[in-house]
């Protein structure tokens, strides 16, 4: 079967799916070409685009978008000629979906109840259509390792005002006037929309005097090594799809607390999630203060948590079935195979699963 992928936003998501996709099927990936030419370029680029899409859609069996993003939308609104499958994270639903012409998608994967919920009060003829897959982590790589309470805290983010890294530095602050031998450990870089976000996390933390606990690591690249060394994990968005960075903690053994954004509930059990900055501190204190046996019990839960319900191994094979069923039912409306425009020069057929 061939099986298209388009995708220009990050590969997070989809490596072990793109992997095993080619482990089984032959793997085409869209690339979009720009020509420069001294005038009328990008309304030029903009046709070639569009032609080139068409026929890559039209080269495959089935086509899977990752992002329901502006490449779906383009999809959509060009005329119909293979099964289409998407996979909506979170920042879709409120900047693309109501550019999207959902009656041209045959599927639509949606990575938490909380976003099905929340995508069928705008589209609730679209039902029939959602599959709920979570994202997930592979336990292979994040292993469980006990290890004695050190009292390191940490978050692993992109460094924008939606995960709340801010908050949370005043929040610690408060905590060790109660412990003052917890530490905060920051994972994540400055993000170019979000500079003066980052400058100011640096000047709260020298305002309150709390350099010597706080540490800024700037982009973790071996991120199983570096939750060896946390002992709570902490999310503190306030919005998320399905948030991979605590299920990596969770797997790894990290005791890990979650602001209640919407949806979290079915990643963390009700104890393990807050509202507030003050239920926040209660949590972390009475995990500082449990005993070892405890806090190795609350390890071995998270980490079960993981495995049962976010293991990516599960979740691949279930998104790879499901492009097969849709890549091989012949009575969607196609074109024949014979009326099908030759592969573009942006449709590479991959062999392996490099990208």
């Amino acid at each position: 079967m061939r099986v298209g992928i388009v995708i220009e936003e990050t590969w997070s998501f989809l490596n072990e799916i793109y992997a095993d996709l080619g482990e089984h099927h032959t793997v085409n990936l869209f690339r979009r070409r720009n020509v420069r030419l001294p005038v009328l370029q990008m309304r030029i680029n903009h046709h070639l685009f569009r032609r080139d899409l068409s026929a890559f859609c039209a080269s495959n069996d089935v086509v899977f978008f990752e992002w329901a993003s502006a490449l779906l939308a383009e999809a959509t609104h060009l005329p119909k000629v293979c099964p289409i499958v998407t996979r909506l994270h979170r920042y879709e639903m409120y900047k693309w979906v109501d550019r999207i012409n959902w009656a041209a998608v045959d599927k639509i994967i949606l990575v938490s109840q909380t976003k099905k919920t929340e995508f069928l009060a705008r589209f609730p003829e679209q039902e029939a259509k959602i599959s709920v897959i979570p994202v997930g982590v592979d336990p292979e790589k994040f292993q469980l390792r006990t290890r004695p309470f050190q009292g390191n805290i940490g978050i692993l983010c992109h460094l924008t005002p939606r995960k709340r890294v801010y908050e949370l530095i005043l929040a610690f602050s408060e905590l060790l006037t109660d412990h003052p031998d917890l530490r905060l450990h920051i994972g994540g870089g400055a993000h170019i929309s979000h500079a003066d976000y980052f400058e100011a996390m640096h000047h709260l933390v020298g305002q309150l005097k709390i350099e010597d606990k706080v540490i800024f690591y700037g982009n973790v690249t071996d991120t199983a090594s570096w939750y060896q060394e946390i002992d709570i994990f902490i999310s503190n968005s306030y919005s998320e799809g399905l948030q991979v960075a605590p299920m990596e903690a969770m797997a790894s053994g990290c005791y890990t607390l979650s602001h209640a954004w919407a949806g979290a509930e079915e990643l963390l059990p009700e104890s393990n999630l807050y509202l507030t900055d003050r239920q926040l501190q209660g949590k972390i204190l009475a995990y500082c203060e449990a005993s070892t046996a405890v806090q190795r019990q609350q390890q071995a839960l998270m980490r079960a948590i993981v495995c049962d319900q976010f293991d990516v191994n599960q979740a691949k094979t279930k998104v790879r079935r499901l492009l097969e069923e849709y890549g091989a039912d012949s009575s969607l409306t196609v074109p024949a195979r014979g009326e099908r425009p030759p592969v573009p020069l942006t449709g590479r057929k991959i062999s392996g699963v490099s990208k």
